[in-house]
């Protein structure tokens, strides 16, 4: 499946966010990879599926995310996977119940519950803020929360260290995708009830100890204030999959520093490419896996 990866892409965001706040880093993606298809999808209760009861479980969550996959005919060839937070739980989800349809998955920030300690899967210094975010009615003030909460992004300076203030710039930058995200939860609006029912589904996920055999790509943010780099380290250990790691970037990982995660991403893939095409020079490559002789049209 190696010649497939990175070819036809599907987004997944994680608790209580949707396809829309991926913001700029889908043209840069798609600047990184032309010649890719990349495809959003929302999880049920969010985006375009608001009006959805979400699901109560991860493994029902995934099955509603696969179903519109298929209704949408993204399942053609196998897909690669780029996902945040409870999407890649979503994602290891989806690799493990249906390998076919997959053939890689960069997974970002995200935690397993039989891997992580709570305290460390939603990090103890963040329950306050995290609770009053989740119940308060303003819309205005829950998004700039959120954000402040997720994103490191207003304390980088220009060389790329922390700044000891928040910069005018930075200032400006921050109240710009607060308005953004805040339009969104007005026009498509997420409810408390799914919020609660997505924090049930996260915290209780539990995948078991066989690691899905696609390839795997780890990648988190050391200054993330959300969930503990830690329980990323803790996936790496276990598995022994490959682990990158961001010096400053927050939870919200493509708002902070997308150009460094489409860096990792190429990499990852060209290394991928290497690897497969060492293994197939001068031999004729036959495929045995069912996925890789479906139809060469992907719709995004």
């Amino acid at each position: 499946m190696n010649k497939a990866l990175g070819q036809n892409w599907i987004l997944l965001r994680g608790l209580a966010r949707e396809s829309g706040h991926w913001g700029d880093f889908v043209p840069l993606l798609q600047s990184t990879f032309p010649d890719a298809r990349i495809t959003l999808l929302d999880l049920p209760g969010t985006g375009c599926f608001h009006r959805e009861t979400s699901p109560s479980s991860i493994k029902a969550i995934t099955d509603s995310v696969r179903r519109h996959a298929l209704e949408q005919c993204l399942l053609q060839q196998p897909v690669t996977i780029l996902a945040l937070s409870l999407g890649a739980m979503v994602a290891w989800e989806w690799m493990r119940r249906y390998p076919e349809d997959i053939c890689g998955a960069a997974l970002m920030n995200t935690s397993f519950a039989d891997v992580s300690p709570f305290y460390q899967r939603l990090r103890w210094q963040s329950y306050k803020d995290f609770a009053a975010l989740v119940m308060t009615s303003n819309l205005r003030k829950r998004e700039s929360g959120i954000l402040r909460l997720t994103s490191n992004r207003r304390n980088i300076s220009r060389d790329g260290v922390y700044a000891a203030s928040q910069s005018g710039t930075g200032a400006a930058q921050h109240k710009q995708i607060a308005q953004a995200w805040e339009k969104m939860q007005i026009e498509r609006p997420i409810s408390l009830k799914n919020s609660f029912i997505q924090i049930k589904a996260a915290a209780t996920y539990r995948p078991g100890d066989i690691r899905p055999k696609q390839p795997i790509l780890l990648l988190n943010g050391l200054g993330d204030r959300l969930v503990s780099p830690a329980c990323s380290e803790a996936i790496h250990k276990k598995w022994n999959l490959k682990l990158r790691r961001h010096q400053w970037a927050g939870h919200d990982l493509t708002l902070d520093d997308g150009a460094w995660v489409v860096l990792q991403l190429k990499d990852w893939l060209d290394q991928k490419s290497f690897i497969h095409h060492e293994d197939t020079k001068d031999t004729k490559f036959i495929s045995s896996c069912p996925s890789c002789l479906r139809g060469d049209k992907l719709l995004s």
